[in-house]
């Protein structure tokens, strides 16, 4: 007999699982189970990258969550398919909604409404009162569940090695036939081996703020709480086999994979009955001939036909045209917009005011934008001036409603300063040794390990309980720490948002954001539009604004550079470039004079070579030397910038 397990935490319930997703899942293939429940506390934060954890492998995730409710007992909720999983989002949406970020306040009434097509295992009180039995509430609240949920209710069972394990389950199978509420074995697991069990204790420390040493009962008694085998959970349940096999029951109930969810773009983005495809064409052409004065070159146009197609291949259409919706707001409002990136390669999105940047006059490659090569969608980033980003922000909230545009998330890690300063705090260590040891603390090697660095900061090399709170912190960097929101990318949806993923409030005043971060939803093909804040966009407003009042000049980001001054030019090889937007870092800085760029596209090919991954790869050396011999060839910028 085979068995599912059925309550799994992950560290997505934050400071409370051990264990990241992807580990639960790799432990879950090596101990040869089929399938597994994800199931976090009031949150689908995790599930995603346990669903991409299990991709192409021999083990089907269940989509589910632990709900942790303000008047019953928490129920573990599990959904059967696509419409009963949207409900589950949407009752999270719902809880997350009423209150501040960080909490989700759920009732009973609001499960039951919601309850359609879902199994639910209600999770017992651990404690049983001194006759042995549970209190009269749990009973009384059984009860309630069994009349609104029915034969969708089983009862949690757990071997937690305490000694009242036999009393207690005896009493769950009392309650069982009692109320016909079949049983079923879960393991409530925190972390997927038993080594995290010392973490799991400290995370417990941390969220209740307190030490390892008067922490209490607050911890796990035991270290029980790990992925165990399933010939393991078959021995813990010998007694109780049909617990054992309802595992099984309500696993084969559960169809629904987030390979079902499909991502739909609004239909507000169109005119005139038109496609999006339809509506692109016409905006497009329509902007070129605005652009070339109604005289658009032939090279141009052969450009714009060979993009086009290519949208329409990939089914970009609406992308582009979102975009487009956002920008021609902007232009309408007059807030300074600019799109950047590769998307300035694109006839189309220049055609569509978009960018700026005229690709007839740089030979720029549409395939560094989008490739056929390349299976990854568009990626236009569009900065607006940030006193003014708000007002376009809000207008896509009215537009479409906060129940169909959201703010991705950004997953806030824990790093190595914070840990070990989390972890030092939770041992009960003191507050100037916490400062010592985060302070000398710069990354993770083996040279601060070995025990030189350590000594010098004068502490004990080999003290045990020094060691313990490293290796502690060791395993904690990288865990999430909490959902914050992208700096402006939205996912917008022709149905409602919350019926694929929970959507919760943002600390900022009005507005909301999804639980899922920008990879997230890359892994399951939801696009995102960026709406990002740039500082200078703004003084360029307000420097357009001082030229036309004191010399009436009517000045755009599309004429600003037509006319190129070479005393600037002479001044940037200097580097005399100290607040100069975009090459005014030490590392530009240091590169100007090597380069010297003459003219604008000199400039964009020096910005791009002072980027990490050249820096990395020591390509500005090799490109800076490659000119000083002469090697490189003619057309050695566009060289660049393909490569």
């Amino acid at each position: 007999m085979e068995y599912t397990e059925l309550q799994v935490t992950t560290n997505f319930s934050f400071l409370r699982g051990a264990s990241h997703p992807e580990e639960m899942i790799e432990q879950a293939i090596t101990l040869g189970y089929k399938k597994i429940a994800i199931t976090d506390h009031n949150t689908l934060a995790g599930i995603v990258r346990a669903h991409a954890a299990a991709k192409g492998k021999d083990i089907q995730i269940i989509p589910a969550c632990r709900l942790n409710l303000l008047d019953g007992y928490s129920l573990l909720a599990y959904p059967i398919n696509k419409e009963a999983y949207s409900r589950l989002s949407a009752l999270l949406s719902l809880g997350n909604l009423r209150t501040e970020k960080g909490d989700c306040h759920l009732y009973k009434a609001d499960i039951y409404a919601n309850a359609k097509d879902m199994k639910f295992i209600v999770v017992p009180p651990a404690s049983l009162n001194d006759n042995f039995e549970f209190e009269p509430l749990f009973k009384a609240t059984l009860k309630e569940y069994k009349h609104f949920l029915g034969n969708n209710l089983y009862i949690g069972a757990v071997r937690s090695y305490q000694a009242n394990d036999n009393k207690r389950l005896f009493r769950l199978a009392q309650l069982s036939d009692e109320l016909n509420i079949p049983m079923v074995a879960t393991n409530d697991v925190y972390y997927h081996n038993l080594e995290r069990r010392e973490l799991q204790d400290v995370l417990t420390c941390i969220r209740e703020k307190c030490t390892i040493y008067n922490a209490g009962y607050r911890l796990h008694q035991n270290a029980e709480r790990y992925l165990k085998p399933v010939k393991e959970m078959h021995r813990l349940f010998r007694e109780h086999p049909d617990a054992i096999k309802r595992t099984q029951e309500i696993a084969d109930a559960c169809q629904f994979s987030l390979s079902e969810l499909k991502y739909v773009y609004p239909e507000e983005i169109t005119t005139e009955g038109r496609t999006p495809q339809e509506e692109l064409v016409y905006l497009t052409w329509a902007g070129a001939n605005e652009r070339f004065d109604n005289n658009i070159p032939e090279k141009i146009r052969k450009t714009i036909e060979m993009e086009l197609d290519f949208i329409e291949r990939k089914n970009y259409a609406s992308y582009f045209l979102t975009v487009h919706d956002f920008v021609s707001y902007a232009r309408k409002h007059k807030i300074l917009c600019q799109g950047r990136g590769s998307a300035a390669n694109s006839v189309v999105c220049y055609c569509l005011g978009i960018t700026s940047v005229d690709p007839s006059k740089f030979n720029l490659l549409f395939a560094r934008f989008m490739s056929d090569a390349r299976d990854e969608p568009p990626d236009i980033d569009v900065d607006f001036e940030h006193e003014r980003r708000e007002e376009v922000m809000q207008y896509i909230y009215d537009k479409y409603g906060r129940d169909r545009a959201g703010i991705v998330a950004t997953v806030t890690t824990v790093h190595a300063k914070g840990a070990i300063r989390d972890v030092a705090k939770a041992m009960g260590m003191s507050v100037d040794a916490i400062n010592r040891l985060s302070n000398s603390l710069w990354e993770f090697t083996d040279e601060w390990f070995d025990g030189k660095r350590i000594t010098a900061e004068g502490f004990d090399a080999n003290d045990p309980h020094l060691l313990k709170v490293l290796d502690l912190t060791y395993q904690y960097v990288g865990f999430p720490r909490q959902l914050g929101q992208h700096t402006g990318g939205f996912v917008i949806t022709q149905g409602k948002l919350s019926d694929l993923c929970p959507i919760l409030n943002a600390r900022m005043k009005d507005r909301t954001c999804i639980e899922w971060n920008k990879d997230d939803i890359e892994t399951l093909g939801f696009l995102k539009v960026d709406v990002l804040a740039l500082g200078m966009l703004t003084c360029l407003r307000k420097g357009f604004d001082l030229a036309k009042q004191h010399y009436g000049l009517d000045l755009t980001l599309e004429d600003i550079n037509k006319e190129e001054d070479d005393a600037v030019y002479e001044m940037i090889s200097h580097a005399d470039t100290i607040g100069v937007f975009q090459i005014e870092s030490r590392a530009q800085m240091s590169m100007l004079p090597r380069l010297r760029p003459k003219c604008f596209y000199d400039l964009v090919i020096e910005v791009a070579i002072v980027r990490p991954g050249p820096i990395q790869g020591d390509m500005e050396d090799v490109v800076t030397k490659s000119i000083r011999s002469n090697i490189l060839p003619k057309n050695w910028k566009l060289f660049w910038v393909v490569h």
